[in-house]
């Protein structure tokens, strides 16, 4: 009979306490979710629309800027018959800045690592045709400079401009 009573009294107490415990975490299972949320990173991107919008305009704008002062696009699109490798140099160098000076302010809605490798990306641009007009005689060409640059940028393993397009997409799809 003691038996019995105490396999009642058992039952009563866990049924009790699976009770309690249930009640519990139903009265705070919202607040565990948005601990480990926290704890582990996984919060959820809940922006306001526009601010959104802005953030999506802010890196299409780069990934245009990116297109712009990648070499083999630059040189197509302003390179003129005829003229001279300091002529070429400067219209480049001034396009460059110029692009540079017209998205400035995106950084503001872009992550700053991403930010740091497109401003890298640019003054490696300008790095880059500034050696290869030291690199060219001084009776060179623009012509000459076009296909050093263009040479150049075939024999590069790891296109810098492609990854900073995939970086910058990368950035993107952290805001969905």
């Amino acid at each position: 009979m003691d038996l019995q009573k105490f396999l009642t009294d058992a039952a009563v107490l866990v049924i009790g306490g699976v009770a309690t415990v249930s009640a519990g975490y139903y009265l705070i299972k919202d607040d565990i979710r948005n601990y480990f949320r926290l704890k582990f990173g996984r919060q959820q991107k809940e922006e306001n629309p526009q601010l959104l919008s802005l953030r999506l305009q802010a890196h299409e704008r780069l990934i245009v800027f990116v297109e712009r002062i990648n070499p083999s696009n630059l040189l197509i699109r302003l390179h003129q018959q005829g003229v001279s490798l300091k002529d070429l140099q400067a219209i480049l160098l001034n396009e460059i800045r110029s692009e540079y000076q017209h998205n400035i302010t995106q950084q503001l809605y872009i992550g700053t690592a991403t930010w740091n490798v497109v401003k890298q990306l640019k003054d490696d641009t300008i790095a880059m045709l500034n050696n290869g007009v030291k690199n060219l005689p001084g009776d060179a060409t623009g012509v000459d400079l076009s296909r050093m640059v263009l040479q150049h940028m075939t024999g590069v393993e790891n296109n810098p401009y492609d990854l900073t397009l995939d970086l910058i997409k990368k950035d993107i799809h952290q805001l969905f």
